[in-house]
């Protein structure tokens, strides 16, 4: 609990709650599918504002985190019980582990992060404070504490490997880029952590895998490169 000391201690921690508001309406309107800029440029952008800001930035990007994780979590939940009225068929949602209800009810659900009530895209906004906290893992015990925002991290990794595997979303070189953005931020937050915690079953799944998956082009067809989640994680993870 060294950070809810800091918080609470000596007033080394200087935060405005309206500054954070305004930042956070700045980068949930600004940015997403509307500009007409690609998301890595929407990504560099972000990174510069919320960074810019502090350590009221860094709650920001780690307020975005949790904040997708929980609509995320939210949206699997009442799929799950649509299914049920439909059908009668009761689906498992656990957080921990998103795989098992992928794998069995993958075709009768659709992908959260693309459609969820706060608007934040996940290779816009969500890719950008993903960076943000993992960039600023030494400083996150200052503002939060960042063993549950550990935890959203890996679940929107989870939901994004799944999403490749059994969400019929597209492996493009935005999705990779988002993918490689978790798995970096992850193992920065672990690397800050004194007493770390296990790594989920999820990602414990994924490291002993050795595929490589294509990575395409946003715009067409053409492939352009690949990635090996296993391999990456297994480095970064691991290390």
């Amino acid at each position: 609990m060294g950070w809810l000391r800091r918080l609470l201690g000596g007033g080394r921690v200087q935060l405005d709650a309206g500054r954070q508001q305004a930042l956070l309406r700045n980068v949930q309107d600004g940015y997403g599918t509307g500009p007409q800029i690609g998301f890595s440029e929407q990504v560099e952008t972000i990174i510069a504002l919320l960074d810019g800001d502090g350590d009221d930035g860094v709650v920001v990007a780690a307020r975005i985190v949790s904040q997708v994780a929980d609509e995320a979590h939210a949206d699997l939940l009442a799929q799950a019980h649509e299914v049920h009225r439909r059908t009668g068929r009761r689906l498992l949602v656990h957080r921990r582990n998103y795989r098992p209800l992928w794998m069995e009810a993958g075709p009768a659900l659709r992908w959260p992060l693309f459609t969820l009530p706060c608007g934040f895209h996940p290779y816009a906004q969500v890719a950008a404070a993903v960076a943000v906290v993992g960039g600023q893992a030494r400083r996150l015990d200052r503002v939060t504490d960042p063993n549950p925002l550990l935890t959203h991290v890996f679940e929107l990794l989870d939901l994004t490997t799944v999403g490749w595997e059994y969400g019929r979303v597209r492996v493009d070189t935005d999705a990779a880029a988002l993918a490689d953005r978790l798995i970096s931020s992850a193992a920065q937050v672990l690397a800050a952590m004194d007493d770390p915690p296990r790594l989920p079953p999820a990602v414990r799944e994924l490291m002993r895998r050795n595929n490589t998956l294509a990575v395409h082009d946003p715009t067409g067809p053409r492939a352009v490169g690949g990635v090996n989640l296993g391999a990456m994680m297994r480095e970064r993870l691991l290390a």
